[in-house]
């Protein structure tokens, strides 16, 4: 009959969708079967509910959630897309053996650097391999997919929340200025450089007195900011003839003095031109600029300043002095921007630690109870500026700089991001303090009283009085010792100046430094 085509049609179209059906089915059943490797998710958040539909809808599945774990105490028995949330964060090792959990996915993008160590620690003491999601600030900014998972990086643990700044302040203070910045070739001079170019300056002059780091940043400058004018100045901050010379060519309005000897061990053997670099070129510098009637003067200094226990510590804290005591000389806005280590600058352990581990080991710490503060130097360069509008004149401001951290976790979770184990694949060696350097840094001395300013991460070291006069009697000693050669006779005048200096170095070796 003739209703056999269309009958025909409808069960060919029914076979075809039918087996369509079927074989989704089949395959849907397939990949169900394979578990995919086991997980547990700490985070029961926004994040690790989105994980979790990721996870399943994944095909072929890669990843078998087995369970969540929360700090949050209501959260505890709740289920997420059917998966139950076990426990806090605490058991992490105990529930990651019981499970036979195979990875740890960390769904707390919004953390803190401090919680993120804590549930770091936790999955190191279960050997379980761990991934992170990404920043929210980095899923906004649309450099990375909320799904992306990646391995843990030092700045997850070390880092800070993005700093804010009063951009319109810092721009009125930057934008059309002559701006110097000694030791601009450095790591701290050359993120000052690359941040105040940023600000439409009328001209920056950078002096350095190493050729290649000077060649290094004119060149990067040049060709990311075209349109700024850059004079670069090779030369000595000690030469004051050179100095002054850099003055009168370019009348800076600005000065951010960075240019500083920082390496404490070595500088222990090198007293006369610590001294002669840290002090007697910073009191050259200063006092040319209050010459030269600068608006704003800003010394880089270093939490090594306070109560110092080397001569690259003590030499800071005497240029902390010179500084406010030429406040009381000029109209200059003299002002002091103190702060801890930054990550990844020439000379700080994080480079010589990933050197030691890309060489096998050994990683060399010191103590296993040292403690230093860090920061990264983006938002040390960027608090400074922001310090630079807060000042009026003889202020030492102190940037916040979280908690301190034992230098021998930053190794361990060094050598873990490069997917190997202390003590197994890197062992790590402790090799003592060295001369000059104590367990742990402070950022302020006991009689600086502390104040708060308008920035949430900046503050201010009510500080201490200072005697001009003594201060000026001071260098002249030292410039009439240097002349000699005479580095001990420095360092006593060091210790003279700086009260709180106290050095364990034996008196016969201090004899021997030239």
């Amino acid at each position: 009959p003739r209703s056999v085509f269309p009958l025909h049609g409808v069960f060919l179209v029914g076979m075809l969708v039918g087996t369509r059906i079927l074989y989704r089915l089949y395959r849907d059943r397939e990949v169900s079967r394979t578990p995919g490797k086991r997980v547990l998710i700490v985070g029961a958040g926004a994040a690790g509910d989105m994980l979790v539909r990721e996870m399943k809808a994944a095909k072929p599945r890669i990843y078998q959630p087995v369970g969540f774990l929360d700090d949050d105490t209501n959260k505890k028995g709740r289920d997420i897309q059917g998966i139950r949330v076990l426990d806090n964060c605490s058991k992490i090792p105990s529930l990651s053996k019981l499970l036979r959990v195979e990875l740890v996915l960390l769904a707390m993008p919004s953390a803190s650097a401090e919680q993120m160590r804590r549930v770091v620690e936790l999955c190191d003491q279960s050997d379980v391999p761990y991934r992170t999601l990404p920043k929210v600030q980095d899923i906004l900014d649309g450099t990375a997919r909320s799904q992306d998972l990646r391995r843990v990086s030092l700045d997850d643990l070390l880092g800070r929340e993005p700093v804010s700044l009063d951009e319109e302040r810092i721009r009125k203070r930057i934008a059309d200025k002559r701006v110097l910045i000694t030791g601009g070739g450095g790591s701290i001079g050359s993120e000052l450089c690359r941040q105040v170019a940023r600000l439409k300056p009328r001209e920056i002059v950078l002096l350095e007195q190493t050729e290649f780091s000077l060649y290094s940043i004119a060149l990067e400058i040049t060709e990311e900011f075209p349109d700024v004018t850059l004079h670069t100045r090779l030369g000595d901050i000690c030469d004051e003839p050179g100095v002054v010379d850099v003055f009168l060519a370019h009348q800076p309005e600005v000065v951010f003095h960075a240019a500083a000897y920082k390496h404490v061990p070595s500088l222990q053997e090198q007293v006369r031109e610590t001294i002669r670099n840290n002090v007697l070129g910073t009191e050259i510098v200063s006092r040319v600029a209050r010459k030269h009637a600068c608006e704003t003067f800003a010394l880089i200094s270093t939490d090594k300043a306070v109560n110092p226990a080397s001569v690259m510590g003590a030499s800071k804290r005497l240029a902390e002095m010179l500084i406010q005591a030429q406040n009381s000389l000029s109209s200059t806005s003299f002002i002091t921007v103190r702060f801890g280590n930054v990550l990844g600058s020439a000379g700080s352990v994080v480079p010589l630690f990933e050197k030691q581990i890309y060489e096998g080991g050994p990683v060399t710490v010191t103590d296993p109870q040292v403690t230093r503060y860090f920061m990264t130097l983006s938002e040390a360069c960027q608090l400074i500026l922001q310090a630079s509008v807060l000042g009026q004149g003889s202020e030492i401001f102190v940037l916040e700089m979280g908690e301190p951290v034992k230098v021998d976790y930053l190794a361990r979770q060094l050598i873990r991001m490069s997917g190997l184990i202390p003590g197994r694949d890197i062992d790590i060696v402790y090799t003592g303090l060295r001369p000059g350097e104590k367990l742990d840094e402070e950022l302020f001395h006991y009689d600086e009283k502390l104040a708060e300013t308008t920035h949430d991460k900046i503050r201010l070291a009510e500080s201490r009085s200072v005697d001009p006069e003594k201060i000026k009697e001071g260098i002249e000693k030292l410039i009439e010792a240097s002349r000699k050669a005479d580095s001990l006779a420095m360092n006593e005048i060091l210790k003279h100046l700086v009260p709180e200096y106290k050095t364990e170095q034996p008196f016969d070796e201090m004899q021997q430094l030239a």
